[in-house]
C-alpha cells in the first residue's frame, strides 16, 4: 500500500477504535510539568535560525525564488497518538518530535516557506484520544496544551516578531489552539493589523467566536481567517451533525466561501506520498453545511481507497494553491500597508 494511503488507513482506523468504546480512563490528569524554554532552539520544531524540515520544497519547485517578507507561526496538529500514560506528550520525546518533523512539519508548514520565515513550537500537545470525550482531564489537557503555544507565542512577538507582518496557521489541535491564540491577541486587538492572514484548516470555525476578524471572502482579502475540513461528497461525519454551530468554510480552489462546485482542473498540484512529486487535478471542491466535499481524488492508487474523511489531507491536497495563496495575500497585504 502506497505511504500515503497507509497514513490514511492509520488514521481512520484510530479513529474508530476510539469511537467505538476505547476506555480513555487510564490516562491520568496532564503532569504539571513546567512551560517549555522556548528559548531553547530544542523546543521549535521550525525556526528561521536552524535547518529544519519546513525549509523543504518540492523538487518541481527547487528554482522557486524565496524570501522572508513577513513570518508564519504555525502549530501542527497531533501526532501524539501511541498508547501513553499521559494526556500530554513531552516536548522532550525524541521519537514523537521525529515523527512531528517529518509528517506534518515537512508536508504542512513547508506549504508556507516562500515567502515567510517559518516558527512551530513544540508543545504538550494533548493525545488523539482527548478529541473523544469531553470532561475535566481532557479541558485540562487542551489547556496545558494552549499554555505552550501561547508560551512560544509570547517570546516570538516580544523577540522576534519586531511589527513584521505574520500569518497564523494550524491544522487539527494545531487550529484548536490558533482559534484561542488569534481570539486572546488578534481579535479586535492591535495585532490585528499585522496579520495577513489566519489558516484554521481541518478544525470547526463557528460563526459567532469572533468578534471583528471577518472570514476571507475572496483570494486578496487580509485581517481575515479561512479554513475548511474535507470530506467525500454527500458526507457528512455524525459529529458534525451534532455541532451546533455551522462552521465557516473557504473552498482552497477559489478562495470563496459559497456553494459553487470549483472543478479539478482548477487544482494546481497536491503534495501526497512523495514529498517530490506534485499531483495536479487530483480534486474538485464545494462548499456544503459546514464542511468541504470533494469527489473521489485521483492520484496513483487512489482506485484502492475509500476513505470518505479526508482530514489528513486537509493542506497536502490542495497544497500548491494555499502555497499560491499565502503569496497572494501576502502581496495585497503590502500594497495597501
Amino acid at each position: 500500500m502506497f505511504p500515503f494511503l497507509r497514513l490514511l488507513t492509520l488514521c481512520v482506523l484510530l479513529t474508530s477504535s476510539l469511537l467505538s468504546g476505547a476506555t480513555i480512563s487510564k490516562y491520568p490528569f496532564p503532569k504539571k510539568d513546567t512551560v517549555p524554554d522556548y528559548f531553547n532552539l530544542n523546543n521549535w520544531a521550525a525556526l528561521p535560525w536552524k535547518k529544519d524540515p519546513s525549509d523543504s520544497l518540492p523538487r518541481a519547485l527547487k528554482k522557486q525564488l524565496q524570501d522572508t517578507l513577513i513570518d508564519v507561526f504555525f502549530i501542527h496538529p497531533t501526532t501524539y497518538t501511541d498508547a501513553k500514560t499521559n494526556w500530554n506528550a513531552s516536548v522532550n520525546d525524541s521519537l514523537l518530535n521525529h515523527k512531528t518533523d517529518y509528517s506534518t512539519i515537512l508536508y504542512q508548514a513547508s506549504a508556507f516557506n516562500q515567502h515567510a520565515r517559518i516558527f512551530s513550537p513544540r508543545y504538550r500537545q494533548a493525545h488523539l484520544s482527548a478529541f473523544f470525550a469531553d470532561n475535566d482531564s481532557t479541558r485540562a489537557a487542551f489547556d496545558t496544551a494552549y499554555t505552550d503555544v501561547r508560551s512560544a507565542f509570547l517570546v516570538y512577538l516580544k523577540n522576534y516578531n519586531h511589527s513584521r507582518p505574520l500569518i497564523i496557521a494550524g491544522h487539527s489541535q494545531g487550529s484548536k489552539m490558533a482559534e484561542r491564540l488569534l481570539k486572546e491577541f488578534f481579535d479586535g486587538k492591535p495585532l490585528q493589523q499585522l496579520l495577513v492572514a489566519a489558516y484554521i484548516i481541518g478544525w470547526p470555525i463557528p460563526q459567532n467566536y469572533f468578534d471583528f476578524l471577518p472570514v476571507c471572502r475572496d483570494a486578496q482579502q487580509t485581517g481575515c481567517f479561512c479554513g475548511w475540513r474535507t470530506f467525500r461528497k454527500n458526507y457528512i461525519p455524525p459529529y458534525i451533525q451534532l455541532e451546533t454551530s455551522t462552521s465557516y468554510v473557504t473552498n482552497p480552489l477559489n478562495w470563496m466561501t459559497t456553494s459553487l462546485q470549483v472543478g479539478r482542473g482548477m487544482n494546481k498540484g497536491s503534495v501526497l506520498k512523495d514529498f517530490n512529486k506534485i499531483v495536479t487535478h487530483t480534486t474538485d471542491a464545494q462548499v456544503h453545511e459546514g464542511v468541504l466535499w470533494v469527489n473521489r481524488p485521483k492520484f496513483p492508487g487512489s482506485v484502492f481507497y475509500n476513505t470518505l474523511n479526508y482530514h489528513i489531507a486537509d493542506i497536502n491536497l490542495f497544497y500548491i494553491n494555499l502555497r499560491e495563496n499565502v503569496q497572494e495575500r501576502i502581496v495585497s497585504y503590502l500594497k495597501t500597508h
